[in-house]
């Protein structure tokens, strides 16, 4: 597989938002004051990291294959560990909050950055990891909701 010097410059900047989500969702699941958001953290920090991964080996001219993928959001199922607003339930929102935000904005990066490439397996490929990071601000954002953080 050939990659044309545009397509290396947006797997290469996609790796480097990948990169960044790796370190954030370590960094947060290393603050979360929540066991249960401490958990959810460390599991889609594998998947991120199974990103960066994917797109290092299409930098290196080998595609990658695209596990089958378990339902996503729809098989996260979040436990409600706050009950009342205390500092740590506040904590964590702003840590829910501003990864959601982190996500919606790679999702968005993939889905305008896909459709440069020539390729129908690489673009599926890119799909894949954009479905991913859309599911993985749905799971955050069912975990808000689980623990009345949401308006």
């Amino acid at each position: 597989m050939n990659l044309n010097q545009k397509e290396v410059q947006l797997i290469t900047e996609l790796k480097t938002q990948e990169q960044l989500c790796v370190q954030k969702y370590d960094f947060y699941a290393n603050q979360a004051k929540d066991p249960e958001l401490k958990k959810l953290f460390k599991r889609i920090l594998k998947m991120e990291q199974s990103h960066y991964d994917m797109l290092n080996a299409l930098t290196t001219g080998n595609m990658p294959i695209i596990k089958n993928r378990k339902a996503g959001a729809a098989s996260y199922q979040p436990q409600a560990t706050y009950t009342g607003d205390s500092t740590a339930k506040e904590f964590d929102k702003f840590l829910c909050t501003d990864i959601i935000a982190t996500e919606k904005y790679v999702a968005t990066a993939y889905n305008n950055d896909l459709f440069y490439f020539a390729s129908p397996e690489v673009r599926n490929v890119l799909n894949a990891i954009m479905t991913d990071e859309q599911n993985h601000a749905e799971m955050i954002w069912m975990y808000k909701t689980a623990n009345k953080m949401v308006a």
